[in-house]
């Protein structure tokens, strides 16, 4: 029927994260089309190709999946981006941990070109932001291009939030997806559990021990212990990407679906903890317009004192990036 919509996603970079998005988008079957946008025109093409010829497999969706330009992001739900290098390891210390927001500098100027074609284009579509470091990239990408507020969030500690759960989990030897908890501030080093908030079948973290058994986690041991597992697959494969690239179609199926999800996602603060002077990852209710709310869970003193330095973090990492500098109020 003439005018019919069908939910399109496009993805803005496909390399090692964005084929990932790319992949699981098409898998997820919430797409009717998905446009790819990359420097390299033909890895846009080659990856959307590859995809596209999966659709012929009888359990996937028959989504029609083309490379595009930004022209495509027109009538577009969700826009995706992955632009911009990644960290990589080094060489001469390679079990070390690269600090994300190293790259401060070089991706602001790929979030800037990005937003700036996408902006001149439309300002419709609910923008996800994956690109390194992404508390910094989502501060740029929400405040200097005029996108309505809450149209524009970063995937922020979505992942470390996950890989908290598995490891809860793990320790506990229960399955994640029943362990309600959220990481909190700067998708990076800093990054912090909110460890007083954890609960399973309504008992805390301290109880965990007694009612499922093992070793209740303790916050500072399980900071390090999340940051420690990223750096475990980043040091043997040389990037991640599995589980940032469901974080970020897990948003978009809230956005679709008008779900109301509670996911934590990184957002300018506007005072929440006296912070409003930085983006970085608080939980947010995400539906259809975006993520429409952020709430400031209760702390203790100790996860306070964290956040206050996470956010401390991505000051330093704005500063690189000149974030702030250009913010349209």
């Amino acid at each position: 029927m003439a005018g019919t919509h069908v939910n399109k996603l496009v993805v803005i970079g496909v390399g090692h994260v964005g084929s990932y998005v790319l992949a699981d988008g098409a898998a997820s079957g919430l797409f009717g089309e998905i446009i790819t946008i990359d420097t390299d025109s033909g890895v846009a093409h080659g990856e959307a190709l590859d995809q596209f010829q999966a659709t012929g497999v009888p359990t996937r969706t028959n989504t029609t999946i083309r490379a595009g330009g930004y022209a495509d992001c027109a009538d577009a739900d969700i826009v995706i981006i992955a632009a911009g290098p990644s960290m990589v390891p080094d060489p001469d210390n390679p079990t070390g941990q690269p600090d994300r927001a190293a790259l401060s500098a070089t991706n602001a100027a790929v979030i800037r070109e990005v937003m700036g074609n996408l902006s001149a284009v439309t300002r419709d579509p609910v923008v996800i932001v994956i690109t390194n470091p992404c508390d910094t990239m989502s501060y740029i990408a929400a405040t200097e291009f005029g996108f309505a507020p809450g149209r524009v969030f970063g995937t922020g500690t979505m992942l470390d939030s996950a890989r908290m759960r598995r490891l809860i989990a793990s320790r506990h030897d229960i399955d994640p997806k029943s362990v309600a908890g959220f990481m909190i501030g700067e998708h990076g080093l800093s990054a912090v559990p909110a460890l007083s908030c954890v609960r399973v079948a309504g008992f805390r973290n301290d109880q965990l021990g007694e009612a499922f058994g093992g070793r209740p986690y303790e916050v500072r041991e399980l900071a390090d212990d999340v940051v420690d597992a990223a750096y475990q697959v980043f040091n043997a494969k040389g990037w991640t990407n599995a589980g940032v690239a469901q974080s970020a179609i897990a948003m978009a199926r809230a956005v679709l679906l008008d779900e109301n999800s509670v996911h934590p996602a990184a957002m300018p603060l506007d005072g929440e903890y006296g912070i409003d002077d930085v983006a970085l990852s608080l939980p947010c209710v995400i539906g259809r317009t975006g993520a429409t709310r952020r709430v400031a869970p209760p702390l203790d003193d100790t996860e306070h004192a964290m956040l206050m330095a996470s956010a401390d973090a991505i000051r330093q990492a704005m500063k690189d990036a000149q974030a702030g500098a250009f913010r349209r109020r």
